[in-house]
């Protein structure tokens, strides 16, 4: 039973010029205690016969006739993982050297530990954070911690986080078995945050390995700033707050919307953050009716959602105080929220 799985999930990866670089920073690092598998989710350029041809047997390869997308395309790979650890590596990055065994080091200082996430930084300025965890905001959206910001020696202390980035989330396989795989009705986005929260209920503690560094070629697999990807957003964080936070604070969480999107709107004017690229590109409108009909898809799978929440009860060990506590520490504002790229 190999020690850690990492599974890579590609989708056109060669085509889109990312799976080929990823593997070769990757695959140097793998022995014996280590296995890679890549999950092909249904692309339509070569990427499964290019595997074939130049990596053979050094990858466990894994094609799905259609694209599952991200959450139900990443669970193919944890079905079939053998290790006790799950890394999900994202096909738009590059590792450092010694990426694999910097984790490998951690998961031996933390036994207890069930998550981590690496120091991922901006592969085009590799002075700057992509993000070294996740906060949220109180109504479940929810971003990565110190982004664009200098990495100037700040973010080298190891330390606790929150949750792992989908990015390169490392997992124990326990945790998995206990409160289930990412959900594959999210398809992409937020799913990594769910699956973080519902860990976090049932006890396990995340840490962030600075010495474990990977470069991160932002939203290259699935574009930029799309109406699909802000639908995707807006549903997926309303039923992660559904799912997972206590009910007060899911009383609370629409006038915290209310002030976000307030803050969205000056940031579509103004030219900044999200919305500013959006609104850049695509017309207001756009905007304001994809939000609405994110709102209503949330709301109409929440039967589902809550079906799912009074499912998960049993393997919840903290209070209600103390997941609002975890809130509350890794809080993140309406401003950065909106206003910060």
């Amino acid at each position: 039973m190999p020690l850690i799985s990492v599974i890579i999930l590609t989708w056109n990866g060669i085509q889109k010029g990312l799976l080929e670089e990823c593997l070769s920073s990757v695959l140097p690092q793998a022995d014996e205690s280590h296995e890679i598998i890549v999950v092909d989710n249904g692309s339509s350029d070569e990427t499964v016969s290019w595997v074939r041809e130049h990596v053979g047997d050094a990858v466990r390869l894994i094609a799905i006739p259609e694209n599952q997308g991200y959450a139900e395309g990443n669970n193919v790979g944890i079905r079939e993982a053998k290790g006790q650890w799950i890394v999900l590596l994202s096909n738009d990055t590059a590792v450092d050297p010694s990426w694999l065994a910097e984790i490998a080091a951690a998961i031996a200082r933390h036994p207890d530990a069930g998550m981590f996430t690496p120091k991922i930084l901006n592969y085009y300025r590799r002075d700057e954070i992509d993000n070294t965890g996740h906060i949220i905001y109180p109504d479940g959206l929810a971003r990565g911690h110190h982004r664009i910001e200098r990495d100037d020696g700040r973010f080298d202390e190891e330390r606790e986080a929150l949750s792992p980035s989908g990015c390169s989330g490392v997992y124990r396989r326990e945790l998995l078995e206990q409160v289930g795989p990412l959900d594959g009705t999210f398809f992409a986005y937020c799913e990594d945050v769910d699956l973080g929260l519902r860990a976090r209920w049932a006890g396990w503690r995340c840490w962030y390995i600075p010495r474990a560094v990977l470069y991160h070629k932002y939203s290259a697999t699935m574009g930029g700033y799309s109406a699909f990807k802000v639908f995707l957003v807006e549903r997926n964080r309303i039923w992660s707050l559904l799912k997972n936070f206590p009910q007060r604070e899911i009383l609370l969480s629409p006038f915290y919307t209310f002030y976000r999107y307030l803050m969205h709107l000056k940031g579509a004017l103004s030219g900044q953050g999200a919305a500013g690229k959006f609104a850049g590109e695509f017309p207001v409108w756009l905007l304001f009716w994809t939000t609405v009909k994110a709102i209503l898809a949330g709301l109409g799978g929440a039967p589902r959602i809550l079906r799912e929440r009074r499912r998960l009860a049993p393997t919840r060990k903290l209070s209600s105080g103390e997941f609002r506590e975890l809130l509350s520490r890794y809080r993140l504002t309406a401003v950065e929220a909106a206003l910060k790229e």
